[in-house]
């Protein structure tokens, strides 16, 4: 193992001692949902009301719980929702006090009480949805406050009074969406192309990082970390700053009103995320709610290594394990279905997604609406078994960032959409944003595999 996994372990297992991070608040993360916004249209009959309905419906598997559609003209803002936080309100669209703004957005926002009292005296807050507080900080800062968003996300926003509107995607694109023109000039953005391509001629992903200005007539980036220029970092590898910042991530990532568990694969990523969250779960108010017993959820053929190491990992962890098997031919079975909630022919996605997609299914049949997963860690750090082959820290830090920017293409959109066919929400503590920081601005040279005399 590297030098930095083998600190990692150290760090992140409580081999060193640290005072843990402030637990956070119930209420912030909100759902994994599915939009569509259909702008400019020359016709707003009630037949492309129906149309724009329609092609709503396509995105039901990630909302199943209730649906929201707004109109004014030729403009359309749809939501179908799943319901993880203020299962009781929070249903979307949402709208400023006068309903002059009006946002559709599948997010979790998990800054989203210190947002709110930010904004206390000037905005009054209808729903706990944590999605809400983009509406105070576009009337607040315009369409310049995208970064100030502590989350991953993808929204679109429309404004009445002068018929502009705006969408944004997380900084790596943890959750999806698309960008597409009608055959009349019209702007479709989606969470998935599904509802797009019959009314499409042309549609592509909206590229992570990024927002969409009508005003603007295009696209710009707001997510412009030091790594993404692929400057080598010199920062010293602080093995504290990593452990808190990956402690923090995990943490805000409890935050839901509904029953939740883990993935639990038994390799190191998964593991450490199951590992922290049993830490701190009994800080939570989700324990006060569910109890302070975790659940943890592996899938595989029978008698895979994979079933053993995370048995092994759940039994130290004390954890309450569900095992689920698959059979080859089950595999095989569900492949077609797999593509299409995935919307690739990837090879190697659709090749792990297919587990994937079967233990959705059965973990929600079990009443969990949300898991934490371990997505995102080999591309930050270099886990993959070829890093051991980079000639020199320069290679291997271009290509961790190749790796971190291509996520939304893979890892990202297999974690999110096997899950959300079934109305299941994942998130990612590797991918939060601030963890990716710390990750990627530390030097490579302890990201190497080879051999040190000594950590820091």
């Amino acid at each position: 193992a590297s030098p930095l996994n083998t600190s990692i372990i150290h760090s992140l297992l409580l081999l060193q001692p640290h005072p843990p991070p402030k637990p956070a608040s119930s209420v912030a993360a909100s759902t994994m949902c599915g939009i569509l916004a259909v702008l400019g249209c020359a016709d707003w009959s009630q037949a492309k009301r129906a149309r724009v309905l329609s092609c709503s419906r396509r995105l039901k598997h990630r909302g199943p719980d209730w649906s929201g559609l707004f109109q004014c003209e030729g403009n359309f803002l749809a939501q179908q929702r799943l319901s993880v936080v203020s299962p009781l309100s929070g249903d979307q669209p949402l709208y400023n006090e006068d309903r002059t703004v009006v946002v559709v957005a599948n997010g979790e926002i998990y800054n989203h009480k210190k947002i709110r009292k930010q904004f206390a005296a000037k905005h009054t807050f209808t729903t706990g949805s944590d999605c809400e507080v983009i509406i105070p900080l576009y009337e607040e800062y315009g369409e310049n406050f995208v970064n100030m968003l502590d989350g991953v996300f993808s929204f679109v926003l429309y404004d009445t009074r002068n018929k502009t509107y705006m969408a944004a995607r997380d900084a790596v694109g943890v959750n999806p969406l698309y960008f597409g023109r009608g055959s009349d000039g019209s702007v479709w953005i989606a969470s998935e192309m599904k509802a797009l391509h019959e009314d499409c001629p042309k549609f592509e992903l909206f590229p992570p990082g990024n927002l969409y200005s009508s005003a603007a007539g295009g696209f710009r980036r707001w997510y412009n970390p030091q790594w993404f220029a692929e400057h080598v970092p010199a920062t010293a590898y602080q093995p504290l700053v990593l452990r808190e910042a990956f402690e923090k991530a995990v943490i805000k990532r409890l935050m839901t009103d509904v029953p939740f568990g883990v993935l639990l694969s038994g390799g190191l990523d998964s593991s450490l995320v199951a590992s922290v969250t049993k830490r701190h779960l009994i800080e939570t108010e989700a324990a006060k709610k569910f109890g302070t017993e975790l659940h943890s959820f592996v899938v595989g053929l029978e008698g895979s290594p994979d079933l053993k190491a995370a048995r092994e990992v759940a039994d130290y962890l004390g954890t309450i394990h569900h095992e689920f098997h698959f059979t080859v031919q089950d595999g095989i079975d569900a492949i077609e279905e797999v593509i299409y909630h995935n919307e690739t022919y990837d090879v190697t996605t659709i090749r792990a997604s297919t587990p994937m997609f079967l233990m959705a299914r059965k973990i929600k049949a079990l009443g969990v609406k949300m898991v934490l997963s371990g997505e995102g860690s080999d591309e930050l750090l270099g886990g993959y078994l070829y890093f051991h082959y980079a000639p020199n820290k320069e290679e291997f830090h271009k290509e961790t960032c190749r790796k971190v920017k291509a996520l939304h293409q893979y890892d990202c959109l297999r974690a999110n959409k096997a899950t959300s066919a079934w109305g299941l929400e994942v998130r990612v503590p590797f991918l939060d944003k601030e963890f990716i920081d710390v990750a990627m601005s530390m030097d490579p040279e302890w990201k190497l595999v080879q051999s040190h005399s000594s950590l820091p």
